[in-house]
């Protein structure tokens, strides 16, 4: 069996995923995994703002976030990492630094950006994709690429969820955040869970919502690094959806990552 790793994990403590830690290590073993990581949704320190307490674990609740991703590591024969999901906002640098890796010992960081800072509130791209927004979007994302504070951007077409269209503006966007991540150095995702969900009709026909062929077209043009998860939300999407995101990689001659230790 060729051997799989998948850094994007997610538990129940997120409030929109199935399971526990032990459940998706359980599941990794018997598919073969290599290194797991968790990376469920970062708290925030103060959740009365806008930073969407209803899809993420909250302060009180990360220590016993932390103790199950001891416990799966303590019995799985494999590699298994301790990580959080976060979106990008200068306020939150040192939260990232000072506690999500001092005090609770996080081993790695993803760059999620799923939203865009709005005056006092934090937006949901998918649902703002707008030409209006995008480039707003496009320059906070690569701003939290640049803070030297996360080892990877996952889904870095999420966008295309709602904007669906390969029009001079996404092409645009794109381009600039996949610039950025070669001049960084910094890897980015083929997300392994847009592979399961509904695709969209666009003017070119069906296109999953993400990962959106012609990015990945114009990724593998570059000397960009790519690594493949499966973001997942259930235990048997833990290492299927890697496969997925693997097998979409390949189709452009995207070799990913043949492992991704982030200590």
């Amino acid at each position: 069996m060729k051997s799989i790793y998948n850094f994007h994990t997610h538990t129940e403590l997120c409030h929109h995923a199935k399971g526990k830690p032990m459940d998706y290590a359980e599941q990794a073993l018997r598919d073969g995994c290599t290194a797991l990581g968790f990376s469920d949704h970062c708290p925030y320190p103060a959740e009365f703002e806008d930073t969407w307490p209803h899809v993420r674990m909250s302060v009180e609740e990360t220590p016993l976030y932390v103790q199950q991703v001891k416990e799966a590591k303590e019995k799985m024969p494999f590699p298994v990492y301790l990580g959080f999901e976060c979106e990008w906002d200068p306020r939150y640098k040192s939260w990232y630094t000072d506690e999500l890796k001092g005090r609770f010992g996080a081993q790695y960081l993803v760059l999620g950006s799923h939203w865009f800072t709005d005056g006092s509130l934090h937006r949901y791209i998918p649902e703002c994709a707008e030409s209006k927004f995008l480039n707003r979007y496009v320059d906070q994302t690569i701003d939290g690429m640049r803070s030297g504070v996360f080892a990877f951007l996952a889904h870095p077409d999420l966008f295309m969820k709602g904007y669906k269209e390969w029009d001079d503006q996404s092409k645009s966007c794109l381009k600039a955040i996949l610039d950025a991540a070669v001049d960084l150095n910094l890897p980015i995702e083929v997300n392994g869970l847009g592979l399961s969900r509904e695709p969209n009709s666009t003017s070119r026909g069906m296109r999953y919502q993400y990962p959106y062929a012609e990015f990945w077209e114009m990724a593998a043009q570059t000397s960009v690094r790519v690594i493949c998860n499966s973001d997942a939300h259930d235990p048997k999407e833990v290492i299927m959806n890697a496969w997925h995101a693997r097998d979409f990689a390949g189709r452009f001659g995207i070799k990913p990552e043949d492992s991704f230790l982030p200590l």
